[in-house]
């Protein structure tokens, strides 16, 4: 009797999988189709990411770029920008997943982990001569955002996946860009290339940083085609091959926005990343070198038999004459040709200045912008937001103390991915490394001209540096095992 009535109600039950397909039918019926395919989106791509956490972290990198765009044009301000809501959700579903699948191993990264929290340490001492705490608080929070990426990711299975977000992240930007280069900004002081071309600038409100976010990451996906690219071909097993031409295109769309933009800080960048990545990809050195001599000998035959663009040409070219010159910019005379680099000279003299009035602790991380009205020279009352010289700007917020352990922190950063060079790697993993190299290399000469954290730049930065780490233990973990299995044989 008594199974008869849980059979009867269990057959009066209906399943669950028939109330989600009615309430779904119900809400296609009720709301307008816009609201129903936003809603019926994000609870497709919700369960994903409960069922995969990095891909959170995909969405995270490619959303996070909005945040100019959606702070300066959208109708309604969010309490947080879109990049920290989402990465927040990331944070939050790779815990339940850890604490779902009762993991309580956890791989700890201890010389990134040092080096950014060395950093972070140094620059918490111009809280001291900070002008404004809340700016102060701002700026510790993006570079600890910074070291939990680190661990977060080093923390991944599919690292590959934040990989593929970040080149990802960069090529929904250049689109965007190359939108904007053929006819889209409309903007009348971006106009080039004798009016027919627009500057790009993505979703940055501005074309040098969006040019740097081309340039930070091209390294990596040009790193990641020709690891997987040579894998391909020296072991004759085609499955790395479509991986090779996926990323490869993925950095020609790239390399365009790149140009599009006009920016020569992040040509130049470049330009610097690729000598680097040419020198260190080939395992025997004497080949780095001849590639670099060739790369070399091939621009510069180029650039001196007029082959290339004069419009390129005149744009490098110019590019050191308007750095020269100029001593104390408060004397020096104003036109439409020199406006630019005598605003970048003024900030870079700003803080300087800064640096003299407080040579230990600094103005405060992050109070560049808060203490330019009382440095600023008499004809650039308008702050930038920074210095336009990373080293200038950490310099003039955290002192010596903090500008100090910047350095160390970065020599840190190049050591850990100088080691991985000089093991025995797989040429897929080996790409990855040079690549990564050739994006530390990209932000120390860019940095002279610019500030590369800005509209959250600093996660990818994070994400980059957690890929750094995971590839550290797994080549580590492969090495030893490597190593075990000869003394076993011996």
């Amino acid at each position: 009797m008594s199974t008869t009535r849980k059979l009867v109600s269990t057959a009066l039950i209906p399943p669950r999988e028939a109330v989600l397909a009615a309430i779904t039918g119900l809400a296609a019926a009720l709301l307008p189709l816009p609201v129903f395919a936003v809603l019926l989106g994000g609870g497709l791509l919700g369960m994903v990411i409960l069922v995969e956490p990095v891909l959170a972290l995909v969405v995270t990198l490619s959303i996070a770029p909005l945040k100019t765009l959606i702070e300066t044009e959208a109708p309604l301000q969010l309490p947080l920008d879109v990049g920290q809501i989402t990465l927040f959700i990331f944070v939050g579903v790779w815990i339940l997943r850890r604490v779902a699948d009762r993991e309580r191993h956890f791989y700890y990264p201890k010389l990134l982990l040092f080096a950014i929290g060395y950093f972070l340490l140094m620059a918490s001492f111009s809280l001291w001569g900070a002008y404004s705490t809340s700016a102060f608080m701002t700026e510790m929070l993006k570079w600890a955002q910074i070291l939990l990426l680190v661990f977060l990711v080093a923390n991944t299975q599919r690292w590959q996946w934040a990989l593929f977000g970040v080149v990802l992240s960069a090529v929904l930007q250049a689109v965007i860009g190359l939108w904007e280069f053929t006819g889209g900004s409309g903007a009348a002081h971006l106009w080039i290339l004798d009016y027919r071309y627009f500057r790009a600038f993505g979703t940055f409100g501005q074309p040098n940083p969006f040019g740097a976010f081309m340039g930070m990451v091209l390294p990596l996906a040009l790193g990641t085609a020709t690891g997987y690219g040579w894998s391909a071909y020296t072991a004759r097993k085609w499955e790395p091959l479509w991986l090779a031409l996926l990323y490869a295109g993925l950095s020609l769309v790239i390399l365009a926005a790149l140009l599009a933009s006009w920016s020569r800080g992040a040509w130049l960048g470049f330009l610097g990343a690729g000598l680097v990545m040419a020198l260190f990809f080939p395992k025997k050195r004497y080949y780095g070198l001849l590639a670099v001599a060739v790369m070399s000998v091939v621009f510069l035959g180029l650039w001196l038999g007029g082959v290339l663009p004069a419009s390129l040409t005149a744009r490098l070219t110019n590019f050191s004459q308007d750095f020269t010159g100029f001593g104390d910019v408060r004397g020096a005379v104003i036109s439409d040709e020199n406006f630019a680099v005598l605003e970048r000279l003024a900030h870079w003299q700003a803080a300087v200045e800064m640096a003299n009035a407080h040579p230990l602790v600094g103005v405060g991380f992050g109070n560049y912008e808060t203490a330019y009205p009382s440095f600023g020279l008499a004809n650039w009352q308008n702050p930038l937001g920074h210095a336009h010289n990373y080293y200038l700007n950490v310099l003039a917020e955290t002192g010596l103390i903090g500008f100090h352990s910047y350095f160390i922190m970065w020599g840190l950063i190049i050591l850990q991915n100088w080691r991985l060079l000089k093991m025995p790697t797989p040429w897929q993993q080996r790409g990855i490394v040079v690549g990564l190299l050739g994006v530390w290399t990209y932000i120390a000469i860019h940095s002279f001209l610019d500030k590369l954290y800005v509209n959250n730049l600093f996660l990818h930065v994070g994400v980059m540096l957690g890929i750094l780490a995971v590839l550290n233990q797994e080549m580590f973990v492969d090495h030893a095992q490597n190593s075990d299995s000869k003394c076993e044989s011996c």
